[in-house]
C-alpha cells in the first residue's frame, strides 16, 4: 500500500469506531499519532538521497516528538505497522523503534511495546494481525504474538502467543481461545 492507502484505512477505522470527518482529523490524538508516523515512515523508508534524506528525517523527528509532548504517544518512523491501525485514547503508549504490528491492530492507552529479556530472549515482540490490546498492557521481548489475539488490560506478555489466544494477567496466561473476533 502507498502512503494516501495507509491514511485512508487509518482514517477509516478511526471512522468505524465513530466520529465524523472533522473530530477525526482535529480532535483525536490517536489518528493524529498514527498520521504522523506514516509521513514520517513513508521518509524513512523512501528518501535516500543523504541531503534530503538527513532534513526530512530531521522534520520527522521534531514533528515527531511535538506529538509525542501534546498526545503521549511515541512511534518512531522505524516501528513496522500495517495498515488499519487504531489507537482508542489519549496517551501513554510506547513502541520500540524496532517493533512489527501487522494489519488492523487496535491499542489502548498506556500501552508498552518494547525491548526485554537477557541472552537470545532479549528483542522486541512482532505482532500478527487483529490483536487487540487492552489498556496498559506491556508486551515486550523477543516474541511473536499470533494472529488474532486479544492481550487483556494490565497484562505482561513475555511469551509468545498461539493464533486466536485470549490472555490476562501478570505474567500473561491463556485464559481461552475465542480470538479477537468482536473487538477489531
Amino acid at each position: 500500500m502507498n502512503l494516501f492507502e495507509l491514511i485512508a484505512s487509518d482514517y477509516k477505522k478511526h471512522k468505524k469506531y465513530g466520529g465524523n470527518f472533522f473530530t477525526i482529523v482535529f480532535f483525536t490524538q490517536g489518528f493524529w499519532a498514527v498520521f504522523q508516523y506514516r509521513i514520517a515512515h513513508c521518509i524513512f523508508s523512501n528518501v535516500k538521497w543523504q541531503p534530503f534524506r538527513f532534513l526530512l528525517i530531521f522534520m520527522g523527528l521534531a514533528s515527531q516528538k511535538i506529538i509525542e509532548i501534546v498526545t503521549g504517544i511515541s512511534i518512531p518512523a522505524s516501528a513496522k505497522i500495517g495498515h488499519s491501525f487504531y489507537i482508542g485514547h489519549f496517551g501513554g503508549i510506547i513502541i520500540n523503534a524496532n517493533a512489527i504490528i501487522g494489519n488492523n491492530c487496535n491499542i489502548s492507552q498506556g500501552v508498552t511495546i518494547g525491548v526485554s529479556g537477557r541472552g537470545s530472549n532479549r528483542g522486541v515482540p512482532v505482532i500478527g494481525d487483529e490483536v487487540y490490546i487492552g489498556v496498559n498492557a506491556v508486551i515486550s521481548g523477543s516474541i511473536i504474538v499470533g494472529n488474532q489475539v486479544v492481550i487483556g488490560a494490565c497484562s505482561l506478555v513475555n511469551t509468545s502467543l498461539e493464533e486466536n489466544s485470549v490472555v490476562l494477567g501478570v505474567p500473561a496466561i491463556v485464559i481461552s481461545k475465542n480470538g479477537s473476533k468482536g473487538y477489531i
